[in-house]
């Protein structure tokens, strides 16, 4: 009975086609436009060769929120394969149509969708001599952007903890590195980690209660410890006279990857957290690997690799080992897994700034993620976020 509050449809479209998975009927080749599955008349979509109509309502309730319901058609069959309602405030009308999208992908391909989580990034502005750092979260797709933190010094390293309210990340501007978590909603930030030398890569575990961090003691020389967050306990997990960094944990949390130069180039270790535990080396395709990030199945490792001369993404296969290079970048940097495991967000170059990229897990396909101007560096991924 009036304009519509929000265009669901045109969300929807484009969380699916920016999958790379599907192909959307623009609405000017649409023969008619209903809004209930019984409305649908299969015989007539077949003949435009659409395999799946998507139909809904965005209904207003009397208490001023809306409903948005939804229902997917299997054209082939006529079969209603979905129907659902999504309740959802004014002002939160395009988190919602993400999750339609999010119900329509899981769906038809058996995977959970990602197009209602977050990623967070730092973006660099300005010369050297006057450069602004910003710590961004934004929508999946890059849109709806938000400055959480902002600093004339370096910002590092954004991690986010496993229930989605918080990030940790590496800071220097109180003059010197450390480790903060900083609550989402309300904006606090804590210093975690400030101690003498290096502190850096911070990972939280599964259970939320503890970072993996590298840091640099008395000695000078780069470890993986555990820090407990209730207590500041560290616990020591390498010890050796190579640089130990971005350590990354197995979705049990009974185990760590990390980067080590010890046979004398940067690889991939393992390091089982039990009693005895000594590091693995995962990685011997090529000179260069680093920065390791677990797939949510714990199958596969996302890793940086130095390939014909250009560093790219690669995934290795921890049953196996075998390594498929997934992007074509020159620069590609900082992969970390959707939580869904269907693709890869990374750092790249392109037209001489960074940007961010996406990758499909097979590596079909490729794609670039809209973001505010300046550098873009270090992308995270958040966990599903309901």
């Amino acid at each position: 009975d009036s304009a519509a509050a929000w265009d669901v449809a045109a969300t929807v479209q484009a969380d699916l086609e920016r999958s790379g998975r599907f192909r959307a009927l623009p609405r000017s080749q649409m023969i008619e436009f209903p809004h209930q599955a019984d409305a649908v008349d299969a015989t007539d979509w077949r003949m435009l060769k659409v395999d799946y109509v998507v139909v809904g309502q965005l209904v207003r309730m009397p208490d001023g929120r809306f409903e948005l319901r939804y229902e997917l058609i299997q054209v082939a069959t006529g079969e209603r394969l979905l129907g659902t309602a999504l309740p959802a405030d004014p002002g939160a009308l395009l988190p919602a149509s993400h999750r339609v999208a999010d119900g329509i992908y899981e769906r038809i391909l058996g995977v959970r969708g990602a197009f209602a989580t977050r990623i967070a990034y730092v973006a660099v502005e300005g010369p050297p001599t006057a450069r602004s750092y910003r710590l961004v979260v934004a929508d999946a797709d890059g849109a709806n952007e938000r400055i959480v933190f902002n600093s004339p010094e370096p910002i590092m390293s954004p991690a986010w903890s496993r229930d989605g309210r918080s990030l940790a990340y590496v800071s220097f501007h109180s003059s010197l590195p450390a480790i903060y978590v900083q609550t989402l909603k309300t904006g606090e930030q804590v210093r975690v980690s400030a101690r003498s030398g290096i502190n850096s890569a911070p990972a939280w575990s599964p259970d939320g209660d503890q970072l993996a961090v590298a840091l640099s003691r008395r000695d000078g020389n780069v470890d993986i410890y555990l820090l407990s967050l209730a207590t500041q306990e560290l616990r020591r997990l390498t010890d050796d006279p190579s640089i130990d960094t971005e350590p990354a944990w197995s979705p049990d949390g009974r185990s760590l990857y990390f980067t080590s130069d010890r046979s004398g180039a940067p690889q991939v270790y393992h390091l089982g957290l039990s009693a005895g535990g000594r590091p693995r080396r995962i990685t011997f395709e090529g000179s260069y690997n680093a920065r390791p990030r677990v797939s949510p199945d714990g199958r596969e490792l996302a890793v940086v690799t130095l390939d014909r001369g250009a560093f790219r993404i690669a995934a290795v296969n921890l049953e196996h080992g075998g390594v498929r290079i997934l992007s074509s970048g020159q620069l590609d940097e900082s992969p970390c897994f959707a939580p869904n495991g269907a693709d890869i967000i990374y750092a790249t170059r392109e037209g001489g700034r960074g940007v961010l990229a996406l990758v499909s897990i097979d590596g079909h396909i490729q794609q670039r993620l809209a973001a505010s101007a300046g550098e873009v560096r270090e992308p995270a991924w958040s966990p599903f976020l309901y």
